[in-house]
C-alpha cells in the first residue's frame, strides 16, 4: 500500500455528494459577499522592516513561508500559528493564511514584496463545500487577492504562481535563493530543488541560517506599533492574573488546584487574545523550584506560595511574559517574605542598571546576581563571600538562581534568539528593545545547604521592560509586585 493510498483512507467516512448536479445546486443563489477589510495598523510599518532585510541581501530572492498546519493526532491539527518571521514581515496575526509565502524579489534599489496565498474560491467550485482545509463551508471565506492587498499593503498573488516566481532568472550569475529554515518543509524542498536545477553555487544551509539570523536581528528594536502591541499584551495579562487570584478559593479545594489556576488564566487568554504565548507555569510549593514546571497537576495548600509564569499572546502574535509569586492564603509568612524581598531587590537593581546610558544587555544580569549573592552571604548559605561567589570560576550563587535574568521579548516569548551574540548579549540597550527582568531564588525542599525555614520556597518575579528615548520603563508597572501591594491585590479580589 502506498502512502497516498493510506492517506486516502481518511475519505472512507465521507458521504459528500460528488455529482455535477449537486455542485451546480449548492453553488447557486448566493448573495454577494460583503467585504469589510480595511488597511491593517501594521501595514504602515512593514515596508521599513522589508528595507532592513533587503539591505542585508542585495540581489537575492528571499523566501519567507508562513508554514502550514501541524498534525495533533490522526486528521486533527493544532491551531495554526504563522512562523514569526512571516508574521513580522507581513503584519498578519491570528490564524490567517496557512501555507502562504512572502517573497522579497530583488529589483533595482532593493526588493519588491509579493505575498502568495490561497485566495477565496468561487462558490461554483467544489472547494467551496468539499475542501476542509480551504473551503468556505468549513473554515469561512478566504480573503480575495484585493482584500489581502488592502489589509497588508503588500502586492498579492495566487499560491499557484509561486513556483514560476521562484524559478525566474535563477543561476547564471543572476539571482540566488534563500529560504527560512524549519518553516515549511514543502517550500524548503522546492527551493532546494530549484537551486540544484539552476546549479546555484551556494552553501544552502549556511545561506538560510544567515537569513534566519537577519530576520531575528531586525526584531531587536520594536517600532512604535510593536511597542503598543506589547503594552496591550501586558495589560491583557494583568487581567489574566486577576482571574488567577479569583480562582484561589476554588483551587484550594481541588485535587489539581494548579490546573484550576492554569485554566483561569487560559480562559482570559482566549477571550482577550489569540491564546497563550507559551505553556503556563502554575507551580505551588516545592513545584516552583522546577524551573519549567508545566505539569500543573498538584493541589494548592493553605500557606503555600504559587509561582505563576504566564503571558497572553494577542491577535497580532506579540506576547507578554510575566511571573508573579503569590501567597494563596493572601499573606506571606515571615520566611516567604524574606526570600521574596531578596528577589524583588534584585529586580529593582536590574531595572536601575538598565536605565543607565551605555548599559549592555549582559549588565542587567550581572547586577541582579550581585544582589542575590549578597543576600545568600547574609543568610550564611554561601561557602565564602558574595564577592568570591561572583568570580567566574566559583558562581556558587547560581545553585539557587541557575537561569538568566533577561531575554528579549516580542512576537516570540524568547524573541530574537538567533541574533548574533554581539547584537544581543553584548549589545548596548537601545530604544525599542523589549526584554524581561526575572530574577529568582529556588530553595528545594531537600536542599541541605539551605536553612530549614527556606526549604521548599521558590520565588521568581518577572516584568517586561521597554527601552525608550528617556530610559527603560516597566510595561508591567501596573501588575502589583511589592509584598504590601501583592497582599492588597489578593484581598481586593477575594475579600
Amino acid at each position: 500500500m502506498t502512502k497516498e493510498e493510506l492517506e486516502s483512507r481518511g475519505n472512507n467516512r465521507s458521504q459528500q455528494p460528488t455529482s455535477s448536479a449537486f455542485r451546480e445546486f449548492i453553488g447557486s443563489d448566493w448573495g454577494p459577499r460583503v467585504s469589510n477589510v480595511e488597511r491593517g495598523e501594521a501595514a504602515d510599518y512593514v515596508p521599513a522592516r522589508h528595507k532592513l532585510v533587503s539591505e542585508r541581501f542585495p540581489g537575492e530572492r528571499l523566501v519567507i513561508p508562513a508554514g502550514g498546519y501541524k498534525t495533533r493526532n490522526n486528521d486533527c491539527d493544532y491551531r495554526f500559528r504563522a512562523h514569526s518571521a512571516f508574521a513580522h514581515l507581513t503584519g498578519l496575526g491570528g490564524e490567517m493564511e496557512p501555507d502562504a509565502v512572502l517573497v522579497l524579489n530583488p529589483v533595482e534599489g532593493g526588493h519588491e514584496a509579493t505575498l502568495y496565498f490561497h485566495p477565496c474560491a468561487p462558490r461554483s467550485s467544489e472547494e467551496f463545500y468539499a475542501d476542509s482545509r480551504y473551503g468556505e463551508f468549513w473554515v469561512g471565506a478566504q480573503p480575495t487577492l484585493e482584500e489581502m492587498s488592502t489589509l497588508t499593503g503588500i502586492r498579492c498573488d495566487s499560491i499557484d504562481n509561486l513556483s514560476d516566481a521562484l524559478a525566474k532568472d535563477l543561476g547564471q550569475g543572476q539571482v540566488s535563493l534563500r529560504v527560512v529554515p524549519q518553516s515549511d518543509a514543502r517550500i524548503e524542498s522546492q527551493v532546494q530543488e530549484l537551486r540544484e536545477r539552476a546549479e546555484i553555487a551556494q552553501e544552502a544551509e549556511e545561506a538560510d541560517a544567515e537569513l534566519s539570523e537577519a530576520l531575528a536581528e531586525i526584531r531587536l528594536r520594536k517600532d512604535p506599533w510593536e511597542a503598543g502591541q506589547m503594552q496591550h499584551a501586558v495589560n491583557s495579562t494583568r487581567e489574566g492574573f486577576d482571574n488567577i487570584i479569583a480562582s484561589f478559593p476554588r483551587a484550594l479545594g481541588h485535587h489539581r488546584g494548579e490546573r484550576v489556576v492554569e485554566g483561569a488564566f487560559g480562559a482570559k487568554a482566549r477571550e482577550e487574545g489569540n491564546g497563550l504565548g507559551y505553556d503556563t507555569i502554575a507551580a505551588a510549593g516545592n513545584h516552583a523550584n522546577t524551573l519549567h514546571f508545566i505539569d500543573n497537576d498538584g493541589p494548592l495548600k493553605e500557606g503555600q506560595l504559587i509561582l505563576v509564569d504566564a503571558g497572553i499572546e494577542v491577535d497580532s502574535l506579540y506576547t507578554a511574559d510575566i511571573t508573579r509569586t503569590l501567597p494563596v492564603s493572601g499573606t506571606f509568612s515571615e520566611a516567604q517574605a524574606e526570600v521574596y524581598q531578596a528577589v524583588l531587590d534584585a529586580a529593582e537593581r536590574a531595572l536601575a542598571e538598565a536605565q543607565k546610558p551605555g548599559c549592555k544587555f549582559r549588565d542587567v544580569h550581572a547586577v541582579a546576581m550581585e544582589v542575590i549573592a549578597e543576600r545568600l552571604e547574609q543568610w550564611g548559605i554561601l561557602p565564602g563571600t558574595a564577592e568570591e561567589s561572583l568570580l567566574p570560576d566559583n558562581q556558587w550563587h547560581r545553585r539557587w538562581m541557575p537561569h538568566g535574568t533577561s531575554h528579549h521579548l516580542g512576537i516570540d516569548v524568547h524573541d530574537c534568539a538567533l541574533a548574533r551574540k554581539e547584537m544581543y548579549l553584548d549589545a548596548v540597550l537601545e530604544p525599542g528593545m523589549c526584554f524581561t527582568i526575572e530574577p529568582g531564588l529556588y530553595f528545594r525542599e531537600d536542599d541541605l545547604k539551605v536553612p530549614e525555614k527556606f526549604r521548599g520556597i521558590g520565588v521568581r518575579i518577572e516584568d517586561d521592560i521597554l527601552v525608550t528615548e528617556s530610559g527603560a520603563i516597566r510595561l508591567s508597572e501596573d501588575i502589583p509586585r511589592t509584598i504590601a501591594d501583592v497582599e492588597a491585590w489578593i484581598a481586593s479580589i477575594n475579600s
